[in-house]
């Protein structure tokens, strides 16, 4: 019998949060959770990072492949920067290109230039064609989401090389995949790692329309990769998994910034209603961060964002017994992300 806590657990466990990742373990994680992305808000200029699932430091390790170009720069899900493997180049362009028929005159001149002179720092075009940088700007992102540019970011320096794409990647072939092709390939990862889901689950994340997102589904049900239950879309190969599944989800917490996979792919809950705006209503500035708790969302981070996070309050649905016993526990693992030093106001509307 498939029940709501197998799936968690699994999920924890293909998740790594059950246990760290090690190298190999790591690679294959970051690859079905891609685009990779920093931490938000605090990790500013800093390599993407998949927070608490690796046994060694993943930032650092990260900030390596991206010297080495094994991660590359590129805008995908709803237009945000993102890093993948060149593997995967071929089928990210396919999921998320948005062409260009034709340029517009800024994007015409940019393209001219850049082919002409390229590769050019934002400045030195600045100063080639005496547009100002918030002109620039805009142009060079839209045209990165054509795939026409390629950022060339290999350290955390601001004054970055671009390119024609072409030059970059000779040997990729955009056309390669249909973007049905491409999102089932994306789909069939983004279950195996969440364990089960919903179509809005998978819009959240991969900000993609939903229709798209539920032709690519249904056939992957026709396919027999995936197979719908009472708990949302799963592998089928992962059925007999659930059914003989013993593990149960492990006592944990985790303070889960907004770039995460899960909270990204939460967004929605499987009824697709937008939950964590409902669920978790405040008047302060900022949502800070979504607290995991056994595996599941039950709490919320508020407050503002500056140069660290100012933590106002922590806002939990556990039982009020429960909230209390497990109030360290908690404290610490905001502390984790905010700052050891950072003060938290309020737990639960109490002053602290």
């Amino acid at each position: 019998m498939i029940t709501e806590q197998k799936i968690t657990a699994l999920r924890m466990e293909r998740q790594h949060l059950t246990r760290k990742a090690n190298e190999t373990e790591y690679i294959a994680l970051y690859r079905e959770t891609q685009p990779g992305q920093n931490v938000y808000w605090n990790g500013f200029g800093d390599p993407p990072s998949l927070t608490y699932r690796a046994d060694f430091n993943d930032i650092e390790y990260n900030r390596e492949r991206q010297r080495t170009n094994a991660l590359i720069k590129g805008r995908f899900t709803g237009g945000n920067l993102g890093w993948i493997v060149p593997e995967d180049l071929e089928v990210f362009a396919a999921a998320f290109i948005k062409p260009l028929d034709r340029l517009a005159p800024k994007q015409d001149i940019l393209m001219e230039l850049i082919e002409r002179e390229g590769p050019l720092t934002i400045q030195q075009m600045k100063e080639e064609t005496g547009m100002l940088v918030k002109e620039i700007t805009p142009v060079l992102h839209r045209l990165q989401e054509a795939f026409l540019v390629y950022e060339d970011q290999y350290d955390g320096e601001w004054d970055r090389g671009w390119y024609r794409f072409p030059d970059m990647f000779p040997d990729a072939n955009l056309a390669k995949y249909s973007r049905l092709d491409a999102l089932k390939t994306l789909l069939k990862r983004f279950a195996y790692r969440h364990v089960c889901f919903g179509i809005k689950m998978a819009k959240s994340f991969y900000k993609l329309p939903e229709k798209e997102i539920k032709a690519a589904v249904a056939a992957l049900v026709d396919d027999g990769v995936l197979t719908e239950t009472e708990h949302g879309f799963i592998l089928r190969a992962d059925v007999g998994i659930l059914e003989t599944y013993a593990a149960k989800p492990p006592k944990s917490v985790y303070a889960m910034h907004r770039n995460d996979f899960l909270v990204k792919s939460n967004e929605h809950n499987l009824h697709g209603r937008e939950w964590f705006k409902e669920r978790y209503t405040h008047s302060y500035p900022d949502m800070l961060y979504y607290m995991l708790i056994d595996g599941e969302f039950r709490g919320a981070v508020v407050g503002k964002f500056r140069y660290t996070p100012d933590v106002e309050d922590i806002m939990l649905d556990l039982p009020e017994q429960e909230a209390t016993a497990r109030k360290h526990e908690i404290l610490q693992a905001v502390h984790y992300l905010c700052g050891a030093t950072n003060p938290i106001k309020r737990y639960q509307g109490e002053a602290l």
